[in-house]
């Protein structure tokens, strides 16, 4: 008994060293962050936290990072050793008795230390300057030139797209390094170590004055696929793995990369909750039927299968799901909003960003098996609310892009769209237009018919699903601008989708975001709060009812309006990108036919 008590009184010991050790990183952190200007970024929340604890380290402890060949995102990160072991002291019931295994001192210091070598501090390429000291260069081959007494070697760590060029002088290095120059290829990774100076040439500011390269991993130059020559896109998606090593890719990633950040700092800034909703549902959000199916049953073993049957016992067509996993038909969601439908009417704005999917069997440049979906939820507002956020929000993050990824505009200005940059920048600065569903069916027919052989699609009256064509004549011809097309047809839209009062429900409280270059970017509507509505347009669909008992519920208990949209994030992307195939918006696409990778 007396050894189960020490054993038991030793493990709580543990665990409150723990969390002393956790109180005494958070004093540590928000002490130095006062002294360096860090604290406000990291006030501000979550979201900021990385960057103001990241900025904090680095401003004060770059010579240690030097000194110990810090290279992590905690740059620096050993500076502050003296303000946690502070404030561990004071946290410890024991002064001075600092515990390594739980302290922050040691953690950081494993966290942030390159334990390869001892080699000066990391230089991202994006963020390259001239410098007084050493630093390093880490990345990827892309040229090589030698001369009779230097060599340039182009080196890029994807962190922008021109990388940096390294200059070797063959006078001032070692033989390691010459001999590392002999085997340098396109495509091997390397490590350089020099000065960054003012570029003697034009094309870059500065260059590294290389004292030091080696080879980190070699790269065959007769068997890697990205030769020195541009290659198709359709090509580049074969090899989806060794793609974003190429201009493109990486450039659309970055891009990417910058607009989910922007997406959740907007959302974030507005005072939306951000929400997980599940992957795996029973419910089918837009009742099309075209979903993936998650089962646990032996499908490759047909006789296995458990039958349906009626409540007499027979054998009916179809699989009895009860006997399934979940106890009952399981699918991939193609929508995260009916879930944030739920935490819309108890936390008031919510959104959410993830995957969806859709068996659609389609092989369009518009369309995935898997995308991302950006889907947000407002409480007390109508579609009015909905379309004076989507404008705010695209406003917003394309801004964001223009500002921090105008190198990669650039790029996709020069070789894929000269007119992105302008076409973007309208975007920002004109206000979206506004017309109904039946003045944008009556400017279609008043075009079509000048000349009807110029359209796929030329028969369209009320009741017609716009084509893409249709679409975009709307935004780039008809308006030249981003155009919200609001109350569509009941018949052509989801079941949760509020009746207009004003037409008889003929149409419903429905918008589209039509861009130039893309077509619709933003679907959304005001959704239905009226319980015996809902239900009835619900039978109307054949939907089963007993399957929506608690989207119901939402009606039932304490109501009220509320609205939402979703954006496809990979079209933004390509809107962004200027790209036309959504496949390449995405590390991995699927599509009917592949699921490669």
């Amino acid at each position: 008994m007396t050894t189960r008590l020490q054993q038991q009184d030793k493990s709580i010991k543990r665990t409150l060293t723990k969390k002393m050790a956790s109180r005494a990183c958070l004093a540590a952190v928000l002490a130095t962050s006062a002294r360096t200007g860090g604290v406000s970024a990291f006030s501000k929340g979550g979201n900021y936290f990385t960057r103001g604890l990241s900025t904090t380290l680095r401003s004060g402890g770059s010579r240690a990072s030097e000194a110990n060949n810090v290279a992590s995102p905690f740059t620096g990160s050993l500076s502050i050793t003296g303000s946690i072991r502070q404030a561990w002291e004071l946290a410890t019931p024991t002064k001075g008795k600092y515990n390594h295994n739980y302290g922050c001192s040691s953690q950081l210091k494993m966290a942030s230390t390159n334990t390869a070598d001892e080699s000066p501090r990391r230089v991202k390429t994006a963020d390259a300057d001239v410098s007084d000291e050493p630093v390093s260069i880490k990345g990827w081959v892309k040229t090589v030139r030698k001369q009779k007494t230097l060599a340039f070697v182009e080196v890029n760590d994807g962190s922008n797209m021109s990388g940096i060029q390294c200059v070797v002088p063959f006078d001032d290095v070692d033989e390691a390094t010459l001999k590392a120059i002999d085997s340098l290829t396109t495509g091997c990774s390397v490590h350089a170590i020099g000065k960054i100076i003012p570029s003697q040439g034009g094309k870059q500011a500065v260059e590294l004055s290389a004292t030091s390269i080696r080879v980190v991993g070699t790269c065959p130059v007769d068997t890697f696929p990205l030769a020195k020559k541009r290659h198709t896109l359709e090509y580049l998606r074969t090899i989806a793995h060794l793609r974003p090593r190429t201009n493109t890719i990486a450039a659309v990633a970055r891009v990417r990369s910058t607009l989910a950040g922007s997406i959740h700092a907007f959302f974030q800034e507005q005072g939306f909750q951000y929400v997980q909703t599940p992957l795996i549902t029973a419910s089918d959000c837009e009742g099309a039927g075209e979903m993936f199916r998650v089962t646990t049953l032996d499908v490759d073993n047909v006789d296995s299968l458990p039958r349906a049957k009626d409540d007499d016992g027979k054998i009916l067509p179809g699989v009895d799901y009860t006997e399934d996993f979940f106890g009952k038909a399981a699918f991939l969601t193609v929508s995260g909003q009916l879930g944030g439908e739920t935490h819309a009417c108890a936390l008031g704005d919510i959104y959410t960003f993830g995957p969806t999917f859709r068996a659609e069997n389609s092989q369009t440049a518009r369309h995935l098996a898997e995308f991302w979906m950006v889907e947000p939820e407002m409480a007390f507002a109508d579609l009015t609310s909905a379309m004076d956020n989507a404008e705010a929000m695209l406003k917003f993050v394309v801004g964001v892009a223009l500002e921090k990824c105008d190198e990669d505009l650039t790029f996709f200005s020069k070789f894929f769209d000269k007119g992105l940059k302008d076409r973007l920048e309208k975007v920002v600065k004109k206000p979206f237009v506004r017309v109904s569903y039946r003045d944008a069916i009556g400017y279609l027919q008043e075009e079509i018919a000048k000349d009807p052989s110029k359209w796929q699609f030329p028969e369209v009256e009320f009741g017609t699903d716009l084509a893409t064509e249709h679409e975009r004549w709307l935004a780039e011809t008809k308006f030249e601008s981003a155009v919200f097309v609001y109350n569509y047809p009941k018949k052509i839209k989801a079941f949760y989708m509020r009746d207009n009062d004003d037409d008889g429900g003929e149409t419903v409280n429905a918008m589209d975001l039509l861009v130039p270059g893309v077509g619709e970017l933003v679907g959304g509507s005001q959704r239905e709060e009226r319980l015996d509505v809902l239900i009835d347009k619900m039978k109307e669909l054949d939907l089963n009812v007993d399957d929506y008992w608690w989207y119901l519920d939402l009606r039932r208990f304490g109501s009220v309006p509320h609205a939402g949209y979703g954006l496809g994030f990979e079209r933004l992307v390509t809107y962004v990108c200027g790209i036309e195939n959504i496949r390449d918006a995405i590390a991995f696409p699927r599509y009917p036919g592949n699921a490669e990778f």
